[in-house]
């Protein structure tokens, strides 16, 4: 009776064994629920679908915006279907012009003679999520190439109206996107942004949406355009000094802070076309199933959200070649992950918490959220087996870790048992919510986690193993090949001979390997029959976007030019010494 009782209490003081605290800072609800979402749908649209600008002036004509079938429904179907789990819009770019009837502007739909002035976007997209069930969000740019009172005090109240607008009308709205760009140059106007009062905006009317910026404060950008996140990243970040458009340096934003003050998630943005914005000639630049994977793994494998832009057309519908990939993307995830390795597997750790079943690494294998694997205070170094039930081919490993408790995994590596011997597979710094390992292909009858750095006691909610055959099925792509890049000295123009003399009706220029070297941001563009005489065919023009997407940019001129040689001189670079060119031709 002694020894039962004795077993009794100690299975007793096992089961009441208390969870780890919370380490240094930690995500909201709301943030978690973000971050289970995974990937997301951007719809960029607007009057730069009609004219294949980037960035519009602002100095559209209203009528320019005219979709000839436009169905938000369709929208949120297609996302649906691709897995996605919301849906943000770009209700006012930084033109100015507003997909809704925004009281506060001139440059609306209500303008416009589309619906006779009675189309509303916001409405029909917010209506068409709740329908499907997918989450409901908005952009809306700081900048306004279009407003009167930008650059003086007063926009400030005008831009904390139009939020009120924007998210006081359409029912629950799950992130509110802040995009920092600001492309007035050097002598434009200057807006000194009140952050304070928009996100008190925001929360008043919205107290539970992401807010993105930068710099948060609900994520933050992910330092590119290419929906990549760092091999480590993590969801802290050091915000003090920073604001939206005045950040860290892209290379943190990639990576965050080890032990930063605030919890700012990674959220990774990129377009499934070169640009933003539909044109009918990037039809045929869709990226590859092999491309969207490698952005899936760099970006959700990475403890990263990833927003995926899908532009619609000019009827406002996204096109049959963008919805025809988004589903080979999701047929190729769920057949990747349709079968997880580690099924039927016995866990086992070199250290549990308390010795108490509760926190058992066979938690790791179970479908609940909630249950964890978690070692004793102190213990900061730590390994997991995972006998699996039979040999078992795979190239994937996924491990989680219970970000509610916050992050803090800083290094560790996996082996596999093959043919009797241990290797090792990968390593890596940071898991965090998500991470998935790209291996060899290896056959295996276990797998070990060593966890061998971490800020606290480690706490691992998932593991898994799969198989992936499908990433590398449509062979090599654009985007893995090294293109040659010229760096040439700021200031320095570049000059083309074309050979002989040629009706030229624009040009092209794309930067070097994804923007290394640094990329022109405006320039002067002459031509010359002789090499001799030049004449200015554009002045002080500027590439838009292009230091945050530094990908092929097509210019038309407003008239053909006679011309053996064109000369681009840079008027300003992103870097002070530098500029690179991989590619600048006639068109």
């Amino acid at each position: 009776m002694i020894t039962m009782a004795a077993a009794v209490m100690s299975m007793m003081a096992c089961s009441n064994v208390p969870p780890p605290e919370p380490y240094g800072a930690i995500p909201s609800p709301a943030q978690v629920a973000w971050q289970k979402m995974e990937t997301n749908m951007f719809i960029h649209f607007g009057p730069n679908t009609f004219t294949g600008s980037e960035w519009g002036s602002g100095k559209e004509d209203v009528e320019v915006f005219a979709p000839t079938d436009l169905d938000c429904r369709q929208w949120v179907r297609t996302a649906r279907a691709a897995g996605m789990k919301g849906v943000i819009i770009t209700a006012k770019h930084h033109d100015g012009f507003c997909l809704w009837p925004n009281p506060m502007s001139s440059h609306t739909v209500a303008r416009s003679t589309w619906m006779d002035g009675k189309g509303d976007i916001l409405r029909d997209l917010s209506e068409a999520c709740r329908e499907y069930g997918l989450k409901f969000g908005v952009y809306i740019s700081p900048w306004d190439r279009n407003d009167p009172t930008y650059g003086t005090d007063g926009y400030n109240e005008v831009f904390r109206k139009t939020l009120d607008s924007a998210l006081g009308e359409y029912g629950e709205v799950f992130e509110q996107w802040f995009d920092g760009a600001c492309g007035e140059g050097p002598n434009g106007k200057v807006q000194a942004y009140d952050w304070d009062l928009y996100h008190r905006t925001v929360h008043r009317h919205q107290p539970d949406a992401i807010i993105f910026s930068d710099v948060g404060p609900g994520c933050r950008w992910i330092g590119n355009e290419r929906g990549i996140a760092g091999e480590t990243c993590w969801s802290t970040l050091d915000t003090a000094g920073f604001e939206a458009g005045r950040s860290p340096h892209r290379d943190i934003l990639n990576t965050g802070n080890a032990g930063g003050q605030a919890w700012v998630p990674g959220e990774a943005d990129v377009s499934i076309r070169p640009g933003w914005f539909w044109r009918e000639s990037e039809n045929s630049k869709v990226k590859t199933l092999s491309q969207l994977l490698e952005i899936y793994y760099g970006s959700v494998g990475r403890n990263s959200l990833l927003l995926l832009n899908v532009p619609p057309d000019t009827r406002g519908r996204i096109h049959e070649t963008d919805s025809l990939r988004l589903m080979e993307f999701r047929s190729a995830l769920d057949k990747i992950f349709a079968v997880d390795l580690s099924d039927g597997a016995a866990a086992e750790a070199s250290q549990t918490r308390g010795g108490s079943g509760k926190y058992s690494p066979a938690n790791m294998l179970d479908d609940d959220y909630d249950s964890y694997w978690a070692a004793d205070d102190g213990i900061t170094a730590s390994s997991l087996t995972f006998t699996l039930d039979g040999p078992k081919t795979f190239n994937r490993i996924l491990l989680q870790e219970y970000i509610p408790l916050g992050q803090r995994i800083s290094r560790f590596s996996v082996d596999v048992l093959a043919d009797g011997r241990w290797t090792k597979a990968a390593e890596g710094t940071t898991v965090g919510y998500k991470r998935i390992l790209l291996t060899d292909t290896v056959t295996a009858t276990a797998v070990r986690i060593n966890i061998e750095e971490s800020f606290a006691c480690p706490v691992l909610n998932g593991f898994g193993l799969f198989m992936d055959n499908m990433m590398a099925a449509d062979g090599n792509e654009d985007g893995r090949i090294s293109r040659r890049c010229t760096l040439m000295p700021a200031g320095r123009p570049h000059v083309l001979d074309l050979g002989q003399i040629r009706t030229v009706n624009g040009f092209f220029y794309e930067p070097g390997n994804n923007g290394q070297g640094g990329s022109i941001i405006c320039y002067d563009l002459e031509t010359s029959t002789d090499g001799k005489t030049w004449t200015t065919i554009l002045k002080d023009r500027m590439f838009d976007n292009i230091v945050n997407n530094p990908v092929l940019q097509e210019v038309r001129f407003s008239s053909p030019s006679e011309a053996r040689y064109l000369r681009l001189t840079p008027t300003r670079t992103e870097l002070p010494d530098t500029y690179s060119i991989a590619r600048f031709g006639a068109l």
